[in-house]
């Protein structure tokens, strides 16, 4: 059975991510966090990073300092990205406290050979 494949758009309407669930993946194909059946977002290493909306994209409260972490799932195969990718549906706007994760701090959903979270070799 082949898995759905659900883009992930920015406000701006740029497809940025992709979701197979649970599984979220960037452009390239490489994963970079991961969604809960509450439609919370973690990062690889999983750190809370915001909330899947319908529309969808992932925003997070602007002043939010969320403490919570999950033990994230084995790492997935990397996903194949169609060519093709669906227009984004016209997008509400977010209330001032709130923000964009995929545009505005898209370093809180890198791969796990990136970011300042990832554990040192030494």
């Amino acid at each position: 059975m082949a898995t759905s494949i659900i883009p992930i758009y920015t406000t701006s309407g740029d497809a940025e991510a992709f979701l197979a669930f649970p599984y979220l993946y960037n452009r390239a194909g490489e994963w970079i966090g991961f969604v809960t059946p509450q439609r919370e977002v973690y990062s690889v290493l999983g750190y809370y990073v915001g909330t899947l909306t319908n529309d969808p994209r992932i925003i997070r409260k602007r002043s939010s300092e969320y403490a919570q972490r999950l033990k994230p799932p084995r790492p997935p195969a990397p996903l194949r990205i169609n060519a093709t990718i669906p227009l984004a549906k016209l997008m509400s706007d977010l209330t001032p406290e709130n923000i964009d994760v995929l545009q505005d701090e898209p370093e809180l959903l890198h791969t796990l050979d990136a970011g300042e979270m990832r554990l040192d070799l030494d």
